[in-house]
């Protein structure tokens, strides 16, 4: 039997073309791993019941053309706070436990054009908010390289899912590192669009200003063929748009990845990094000026309060968006009792529906905002944004790319990260690349011990060809030398 959870998407798709496997064949099989795979690995929150039918229908579709296109077939798993119209959608929460959508989200109808088949719905910190796939209101989801250790978050089902075989590519959320950071992880391929060159409607918003959908694969070329289907402007998505020079996927490649100028970041090298992983990058950065690569140094100097910025912007724009979910229109009522006016009703509801993580993030989001503190906190965290953009624009004038680590440690234990400070800084590395909207990609540069790490690349605001070029470059050039 052929292993297909080794192939790559073409690969799938000659297959398909030849006629040497059917769509159902292959559903059945990723099926099967998904079932086996996810005893030790709990990648999946729900299975979708349909999709052997889903895939015997796109067989006869196959059957009456000569050639299919890249994606259909093809197997897919979406994190489940991305809509698929009649399926469950519970972004990880107990508040959202029985909800069915009612509408596809805008990627997901991409999809369905090129008739790609949904195994089903991942797992995933409540709401988003996480980085490591603990806070799910259900269970935690293990890293296939070792189940003592998190797959990352807040996208770690979708990461998961993809190192495990369990499906041959997925779609996760980015909010401040939730796709690059278990992909690092769990040593897949993860990129993060420019924010707006995806559509976000039909996503369970955490910070409307930061959440960017994008893919999870196990190759560079996978990502940019998946990212190029996925993006476009949306009449649905307001904050959508476009770039009209964006370069046809099918020619990035050709392109000579040696005229790109690549920064390094001095500030992303700091005493936090672990010791091997900087190692790693050094090694990465040595190759690149071996081959004739024009590598400077350069200086961000305001990344290091990008952190605390993030986390004043993101929590007040959650607490805001989370305010409809009061049990009563969403989910399901928890308390047994009517309150005693509407407010005890709310309360006691939300206490009941919502995680600890996501009752800190509502308070400190309501903190930020409230009469007194918002021009103390909210207003000067988005200044401080601005000048972090403004910083990235001013570097970008110069270079085409900057190269940092991912994240600071490679995947930590599950329970290792006992207070919440500790968890917010898996993040350090990633949330810059939100707050400017930047593009970013995560790709795997080696092994410290057996777990995976990741090397990050950041780019010019629509100008994800340039990430793909060069990382597709690291990964057969440097990256397998390593």
């Amino acid at each position: 039997m052929i292993n297909f959870e080794k192939k790559t998407i073409f690969e799938i798709n000659n297959l398909l073309n030849e006629r040497k496997v059917s769509v159902k064949e292959l559903t059945e099989y990723f099926l099967g791993r998904a079932k086996e795979e996810d005893k030790k690995n709990s990648a999946f929150l729900h299975i979708n019941n349909e999709a052997l039918e889903n895939a015997q229908e796109i067989d006869k579709t196959i059957n009456q053309k000569e050639k299919i296109g890249l994606f259909c077939g093809i197997p897919t798993a979406i994190k489940d706070n991305i809509l698929i119209r009649e399926q469950k959608a519970t972004a990880g929460s107990k508040v959202l436990e029985n909800h069915i959508a009612s509408y596809d989200a805008t990627v997901i109808k991409k999809l369905r054009k090129e008739k790609t088949v949904f195994l089903g719905k991942t797992n995933l910190d409540e709401f988003a908010m996480g980085s490591s796939t603990e806070n799910s209101a259900f269970f935690v989801t293990k890293n296939p390289h070792d189940t003592e250790r998190v797959p990352g978050g807040s996208s770690g089902g979708s990461a998961a899912a993809v190192a495990g075989g369990e499906c041959l590519f997925a779609l996760g959320s980015d909010t401040g590192g939730s796709i690059r950071q278990p992909a690092a992880f769990c040593g897949v391929v993860g990129l993060k669009p420019t924010y707006g060159s995806v559509s976000r409607y039909g996503l369970i918003s955490l910070a409307s200003s930061l959440d960017v959908i994008g893919p999870l694969t196990k190759t560079v070329k996978e990502s940019a063929y998946v990212f190029d289907l996925i993006r476009g402007k949306d009449s649905f998505d307001a904050t959508s748009r476009e770039d009209h020079d964006v370069v046809s996927v099918d020619k990035i490649f050709d392109k000579d990845p040696k005229k790109l100028k690549i920064g390094i970041p001095i500030e992303y090298f700091s005493q936090d990094l672990d010791k091997d992983i900087k190692k790693n990058i050094d090694y990465i950065i040595e190759q690149l000026t071996k081959k004739g690569f024009s590598v400077e140094k350069v200086s961000l100097p305001h990344t290091d309060y990008a952190l605390a910025t993030y986390y004043i912007i993101m929590p007040s724009e959650a607490s805001t968006n989370l305010a409809r979910y009061d049990n009563l229109r969403y989910g399901q009522k928890f308390s047994k009792e009517q309150g005693k006016n509407l407010i005890d009703t709310y309360i006691q509801n939300r206490t009941s529906g919502f995680g600890n993580e996501v009752r800190r993030r509502i308070i400190l989001g309501t903190y930020a905002l409230s009469s007194g503190y918002y021009d103390d906190y909210y207003i000067k965290a988005q200044a401080m944004r601005q000048i972090i953009r403004d910083e990235f624009t001013e570097v970008f004038k110069k270079y085409d790319i900057l190269l940092t680590p991912t994240t600071p440690t490679s995947a930590f234990k599950v329970g290792a990260k006992i207070s919440p400070l500790e968890m917010y800084l898996s993040d350090i590395f990633t949330v810059p690349a939100n707050l400017a909207g930047l593009p970013a990609i995560s790709l795997p540069c080696g092994k410290v011990g057996k777990m995976p790490i990741g090397v990050q690349l950041m780019g010019k605001i629509f100008r994800e060809e340039d990430l793909f070029l060069l990382a597709d470059y690291l990964e057969r050039e440097i990256i397998k030398e390593n």
